[in-house]
């Protein structure tokens, strides 16, 4: 077979010097948040879709009135208000009325919609205006509809803008189905608690479809929403440990023109089936353009801006909190103008199937992003995982990226910084050394409290800008990686701003040579050479003095450097390797 390089191999080896190891980020099980949910987020009233026709009030809609003989309901025309606790069954239609409730303070009542249709030109369909509590029952096979006619005339201080509008706490349950039309305001608004526990729900709104205060909590239900602004947003100004949004075994499809899921203290799902697309999708995504070169992928300096970005710029992820993202299972189509996955604290990702089309980061989290578990496919995006601590301890994740692939504190690239639409909260230099000349604790762009850990799972990485890149340390302890880079540019298949240790696991990356790095430090033997340039689909294979294969792949993207390491590399020892049908013997660092 040829010689595989024409270069001095003493040339050949990339740096692998002994500088200290990074600390071990923690793991998605000690990760330490500042929010718990609730001990009871289900109560038994939610949950109840029992009732006795018999005795509950009837209040039959005829167009433009109702009819009911029980003295705790008032009639006005097409104005019907409930008065006092108890169950009620609404019939009928109204064709410009409303239906209230103004009772007392600690009055729990129950409404049955069983083949309802209100409608109401100028206000709210459903106004829930005093109460301890309301339960709405949607009907064992019935359709019900409640609609505004796209304004809003109500008095100054009850402010109601959506078609469905509670200041209580408000739920809805049963196996009937609920149609929410509001052209002009939000689909539902309620200013406590507001509750999905049954029913198949769909909701056409000019604002958010679905708007709470206090939580938005969803089990066993299905919802189908149509939003001019968020799907879901759930926001408390006065109080941190809510505006959480809470979903479990929920069917959800979301269309929304900002934001999927919004949640201010946390987003926290416990499976389920989740569509959802914001932003009009990532085909609707504000272009990066870049300094250097004036292209895309991470070459050159990549002070990352967005053509079209404004401060009035509309956020639009697929999901969203101001604090913690949790994701413990789930079946997840995401397809965001912006990050698919956001959180300005941290994610926690324990289970889940993902499939994602992105703008901006598949998952960027300003602070921690641990995955443990799960099966993540993002298909397209800016950059794959992005947070100031990422952490990998298990599951499958493969990235296609146009910049970098794994991102600590995001480097000078500015998808961190404001993103597209805004809302990210990265920043700070800091690149990789030519070949031959590592960076030091001392770099001025270092971060000693960004850091990459990988320590199980498998991940597999194309990167159009550095495969993984932190501006602080970067720390291999276990897992199954495969990383390629591009072959040109200021990126490089590994780039780290303090240490990039290797202690465990299989590594196997390909990339360019101008800004190459390998490992500073190692507890098992690794190969990092320059291969020249190489094409895309040129197979690498590493085989032992026996002739033994230990490690094989093949890069989907050009590539001029190799770097492999495995626990069955042995420091000193030789290796031969073959790129193609070339074939070099190599001794492991």
């Amino acid at each position: 077979m040829k010689k595989l390089f024409a270069l001095c191999l003493a040339a050949a080896l990339l740096l692998s010097g002994c500088a200290a190891a990074a600390p071990v980020t923690e793991s998605a099980d000690s990760v330490e948040t500042d929010f718990s949910l609730p001990e009871e987020l289900f109560t038994k009233r939610d949950l109840e879709t029992d009732y006795d026709p018999a005795s509950a009030v009837a209040v039959t809609l005829n167009g433009g009135s109702a009819v009911c003989g029980d003295p705790s309901v008032d009639i006005q025309g097409g104005s019907v208000t409930l008065r006092g606790a108890g169950t009620y069954l609404i019939r009928g239609t109204l064709n410009n009325g409303s239906l209230t409730v103004n009772a007392g303070e600690s009055d729990k009542l129950h409404l049955v919609l069983d083949g309802a249709s209100i409608h109401c030109e100028n206000s709210a369909a459903l106004f829930i205006q005093s109460a301890g509590k309301v339960v709405v029952t949607l009907a064992e096979g019935t359709e019900n509809r409640l609609s505004n006619g796209g304004s809003f005339e109500g008095a100054a201080d009850e402010k109601i803008d959506a078609a469905v509008f509670s200041k209580e706490d408000l739920s809805f349950n049963g196996s009937g189905s609920l149609e929410i039309s509001s052209p002009a305001g939000h689909g539902v608004c309620c200013k406590d608690d507001l509750v999905f526990a049954g029913g198949e729900v769909t909701v056409t709104a000019a604002g958010h479809g679905l708007e709470a205060n206090d939580s938005v909590r969803i089990q066993n239900a299905s919802l189908d929403l149509t939003a001019g602004k968020d799907g879901i947003h759930a926001e408390n100004d006065e109080d941190a440990s809510l505006g959480y949004l809470y979903l479990s075994n929920a069917e959800l499809t979301v269309d929304a023109q900002g934001d999927g899921l919004s949640a201010g203290a946390a987003l926290w799902i416990e499976g389920g089936t989740l569509h959802v697309s914001s932003g009009g999708g990532s085909a609707e995504a504000e272009p990066h353009t870049s300094d250097f070169f004036g292209g895309r992928g991470g070459f050159g300096m990549r002070e990352e801006t967005s053509a079209l970005e404004t401060e009035d710029s509309v956020s639009a992820k697929a999901l969203k909190a101001e604090g913690l993202v949790y994701i413990s299972g789930g079946s997840f189509t995401l397809d965001a103008a912006d990050d698919a996955v956001h959180a300005n604290g941290s994610i926690l990702v324990k289970g889940g199937d993902f499939v994602i089309d992105t703008g901006d980061d598949g998952f960027h989290a300003d602070e921690s992003l641990t995955i443990s578990g799960g099966v993540i496919d993002i298909r397209q995006c800016y950059e794959g995982l992005e947070a100031l601590e990422l952490t990998v301890s298990g599951g499958e994740t493969a990235i296609v990226a146009q910049d970098d692939g794994l991102n600590a504190a995001g480097g000078q690239d500015q998808s961190g910084f404001g993103g597209p639409r805004g809302n990210d909260r990265f920043g700070g230099p800091g690149r990789g050394q030519p070949m031959g000349g590592g960076i030091g604790p001392g770099d001025a762009g270092a971060d000693s409290e960004a850091g990459i850990t990988v320590s199980g799972g498998v991940l597999n990485v194309q990167a159009s800008g550095d495969g993984l890149d932190s501006n602080g340390s970067l720390r291999i302890e276990g897992g199954q990686l495969t990383v390629c880079g591009p072959s040109q540019g200021d990126t490089a298949t590994l780039d780290y701003g303090t240490t990039g240790a290797i202690t465990g696991g299989v590594f196997l990356g390909s990339g360019g040579s101008s800004m190459a790095q390998s490992f500073s430090s190692s507890e098992q033997g690794v190969i990092a050479v320059r291969a020249g340039e190489q094409s895309a689909g040129t197979k690498v294979q590493l085989a032992d003095s026996q002739g033994k294969v230990l490690l094989s792949f093949t890069p989907p993207l050009p590539f001029s450097v190799v770097i492999l390491s495995s626990p069955e590399l042995v420091p000193g020892e030789s290796y031969a390797l073959t790129i193609g049908s070339q074939s070099e013997n190599f001794t492991a660092s």
